[in-house]
C-alpha cells in the first residue's frame, strides 16, 4: 500500500504545472470545462500511468537489487531535470475541439514527464507495479482535474514554477542519496 500512496502523492505534485495540466487548463478555458475534456484527460493519465508501471515492472525483472536501486536513482534524477526544465509555451491553437487530438497531445506530454518517471521508479523499486500504476493514474488524473477546474487562472492562482523547482530540488536530493546507497557509500 505504501507504493500506492507514494505514487499518488508524488505523481500529483510532480504533475503540477506540467505541460499536460497547462494544456487541459487552456482547453478548458477556451472551449469550456466540458466533462468530455476531463474524461479525455483521465484516459490519458490512466494509459500513461499503466505504461509507466509496466515499464518499471519489466525493468525490475531484468535488474539485480543493487541495479534496481541505481535505476531508481537515475529515474529520480531524470524527473528532477524534467521538473527544473522551464516551460516556455503559450497556449496552443490546436487541438481545438477534437477530443482524440487532445488525448494524443496530452498523452504525448505525459509519456516523458517527471510524474511518469516517478511511477517507473516506484514500480521498479517496490515490486508492486499495479499499486504504483493505480496511484500514479489517480494522482495524474487529480492534477489534470485541477487544471480543468481552474482553467485559465491556473498559472495566476498557483506559483507553479516555484513548486516545480522545489520538487525538483527534493528529487535531486533523493536521487543523490539513492545513488550513494546503491554504490554502498552511505
Amino acid at each position: 500500500m505504501p507504493s500506492f500512496f507514494l505514487a499518488l502523492i508524488a505523481t500529483f505534485f510532480a504533475a503540477m504545472g506540467g505541460r499536460d495540466q497547462r494544456l487541459v487548463a487552456a482547453l478548458s478555458a477556451r472551449n469550456g470545462a466540458s466533462t468530455a475534456l476531463m474524461v479525455t484527460g483521465w484516459i490519458a493519465a490512466v494509459g500513461t500511468a499503466a505504461f509507466a508501471a509496466a515499464a518499471g515492472a519489466g525493468i525490475a525483472i531484468l535488474l539485480q537489487p543493487s541495479g534496481k536501486t541505481m535505476f531508481v536513482a537515475i529515474a529520480l534524477l531524470l524527473a528532477a531535470i524534467e521538473l527544473a526544465w522551464p516551460i516556455w509555451r503559450k497556449p496552443p491553437e490546436e487541438p481545438t475541439r477534437s477530443l482524440f487530438a487532445a488525448l494524443l497531445v496530452i498523452a504525448s506530454h505525459e509519456v516523458g514527464d517527471a510524474a511518469r518517471f516517478l511511477i517507473v521508479a516506484l514500480a521498479a523499486a517496490t515490486g508492486m507495479p499495479v499499486l504504483a500504476g493505480v496511484g500514479g493514474a489517480l494522482g495524474g488524473a487529480a492534477a489534470l482535474t485541477l487544471g480543468w477546474a481552474v482553467g485559465e487562472d491556473l498559472t495566476k492562482r498557483f506559483p507553479l514554477r516555484a513548486v516545480r523547482l522545489v520538487i525538483a530540488a527534493l528529487l535531486l536530493v533523493a536521487a543523490v542519496w539513492t545513488g550513494l546507497v546503491a554504490r554502498g557509500l552511505v
